[in-house]
């Protein structure tokens, strides 16, 4: 497991690699841990892979899922089925099986 720790956050390299893992089929355990708006951390296992996403649940087009004026990125929650974002200036740690 490679683990990546501090900087993060808003550097450009680092959003674009953490895009590229989140659309690669291959990264199967892509973990961000984030702070919460209430202040708690969270462990979120995700993925923007369209073969990972189920059928009813991916988006109706092929444009990127929304985010909110790029301070926020919108990811598919493995383990709730369901769609959820963090904020790029949130993010703590990412941790990945490749």
């Amino acid at each position: 497991m490679q683990t990546v720790k501090d900087p993060l956050g808003n550097d450009p390299k680092f959003q674009t690699w953490l895009r590229g893992l989140l659309h690669d089929d291959f990264a199967k355990d892509l973990c961000v841990v984030f702070t919460k708006k209430d202040g708690t951390d969270r462990e979120m296992f995700c993925t923007l892979a369209e073969s990972r996403i189920p059928t009813d649940k991916q988006p109706k087009t092929k444009e990127e899922p929304s985010t909110t004026a790029g301070s926020a990125v919108r990811v598919f929650d493995t383990d709730k089925q369901e769609w959820r974002s963090f904020r790029w200036d949130s993010i703590k740690e990412v941790k990945v099986d490749l």
